[in-house]
């Protein structure tokens, strides 16, 4: 029997789409911006030469690089109350993996964009009496910002997608308005094309600003 599309009924459930696009929009760039904080700091203590410092580091990194972000996810929500004995709610486990996932990457693109300048610039700033801050703020950093943002903008935009595993945990982001619109008609495939339409809206104009913004730096300053 063929199947009869119909879009027609998910009109009366929009309410349910903006909730869900704004949900997913406020954990993007919520986790976004505690994530740029915490893998600043995880980035910059990298480049410590103290393995007391950097040990620790790396195994925070390596957690969440090397696992399933659904796994971790999952874990930190039903397992981690268990041991802790506290009950740790869905917004704020979403919150804090999301972040800690994405300060995993974001602080391997801090370090990695500082080591990749070359070594001639730090021995000329240093030549010059720059103290360590100094050839940082005035050396590095600029040159380095160039090389962190292509990066930065794609590992966000994967950021975006990341936010759909929270309806595991029952947060109310896009694909969980999906889920309970479907549960509702019983029409799975309309609704969750009518999901995915919406994730490509919502990145496609951000993939191409990525883009855009990687063939302006592919060409340099004029």
């Amino acid at each position: 029997m063929q199947y009869e599309w119909s879009f027609g009924f998910l009109w009366r459930y929009q309410a349910l789409f903006v909730t869900g696009i704004e949900v997913t929009l406020a954990y993007t760039f919520g986790t976004i911006l505690l994530g740029l904080v915490l893998g600043l700091l995880i980035g910059m203590a990298r480049l410590s030469r103290s393995r007391l410092v950097n040990w620790p580091l790396i195994a925070f990194i390596e957690a969440f690089r090397c696992t399933p972000l659904l796994v971790q996810i999952v874990w930190f929500y039903y397992a981690l109350p268990v041991l802790l004995g506290v009950q740790i709610p869905a917004v704020v486990a979403a919150v804090a993996v999301l972040s800690c996932y994405t300060a995993a990457f974001y602080a391997e693109i801090f370090r990695g964009g500082i080591v990749s300048i070359e070594q001639g610039q730090w021995d000329a700033a240093r030549a010059l009496g720059l103290g360590r801050w100094q050839l940082m703020r005035l050396v590095v950093l600029p040159q380095a910002i160039r090389r962190m943002v292509p990066p930065f903008m794609n590992q966000s935009i994967i950021q975006l997608k990341n936010t759909s595993l929270v309806s595991v945990i029952a947060v109310p982001d896009l694909l969980y308005q999906g889920q309970l619109i479907t549960a509702d008609t019983y029409r799975p495939l309309e609704t969750y094309t009518m999901v995915a339409v919406v994730y490509f809206i919502l990145l496609f104009p951000a993939t191409l600003l990525a883009q855009y913004y990687e063939g302006r730096l592919g060409r340099g300053p004029r």
